[in-house]
């Protein structure tokens, strides 16, 4: 298995438990989706998986080895996209938000370059590269994270809340980098409120409420399940419910 976690529990300090015994998997060439209301865990989940926090109790495993054991080095391999992207882009150029994480990697300039030049056509930004970020629009804040993920080239990819205020077109741009991953034989999971959304990328959904998960079924099951629906606070159409 590529990245399993295994009966965490977490509590922020002076707080109660947001995670007690919480477990998701994920293997190479899947998309798993994890839903549930909002406080449930999702993001503090995703942090976890992505080696940012540790867990009180409970086992994080990257290729069925102990996360904490591969750090810091892993992190090149996990790229976590915060739901706010705000919280995440702190450089003064779009260029230098992009270059951040792989100067860490690259010694060679000439190479970053490339890397950049590269991802920004990916993903339409060339334009914006100069640009300082706090005058691009959410949307293109977003397509910014994505792309300074992609740029290091991780095998997992953790999403959250990946299509909260984004137009339609930016959307589908990230429905096209999670099917990539899934086709490159890589995984992705993405915690969301968006039924549609994970109706059309995800195989199978855990659904989290107070700090346990349950699920981990195919999607078909999952979201065609009205009680599991109503634990995660999720609206699907009901002709996205049998794809």
């Amino acid at each position: 298995m590529l990245l399993k976690l295994e009966g965490i529990y977490f509590k922020y300090p002076g707080e109660v438990e947001v995670l007690k015994g919480a477990n998701l998997s994920v293997d190479r060439g899947e998309i798993v989706a994890l839903v549930g209301p909002v406080g449930s865990g999702k993001t503090t989940f995703l942090m976890i998986a992505a080696g940012l926090l540790e867990p009180e109790r409970g086992a994080v495993l990257l290729d069925d080895k102990p996360l904490k054991d591969q750090l810091p080095e892993a992190r090149e391999r996990i790229g976590l996209v915060f739901q706010n992207p705000d919280d995440q882009i702190f450089n003064s150029t779009v260029y230098d938000e992009l270059a951040f994480a792989l100067r860490q990697i690259h010694s060679s300039s000439s190479e970053v370059d490339r890397i950049i030049r590269k991802v920004a056509e990916k993903f339409n930004i060339t334009h914006l590269l100069n640009r300082p970020p706090y005058r691009l629009s959410m949307g293109e804040k977003r397509i910014v994270t994505l792309a300074s993920i992609i740029a290091y080239n991780p095998d997992i990819l953790l999403l959250d809340e990946p299509t909260a205020n984004v137009s339609s077109k930016i959307i589908e741009s990230i429905k096209s980098v999670v099917e990539e991953f899934k086709q490159s034989n890589k995984a992705a999971v993405i915690a969301s409120h968006d039924g549609e959304f994970i109706a059309e990328t995800s195989d199978r959904v855990y659904v989290i409420n107070n700090g346990v998960t349950v699920g981990g079924l195919d999607s078909k099951t999952i979201l065609s399940n009205d009680e599991l629906l109503t634990m995660a606070d999720l609206k699907v159409n009901p002709s996205k419910r049998v794809q």
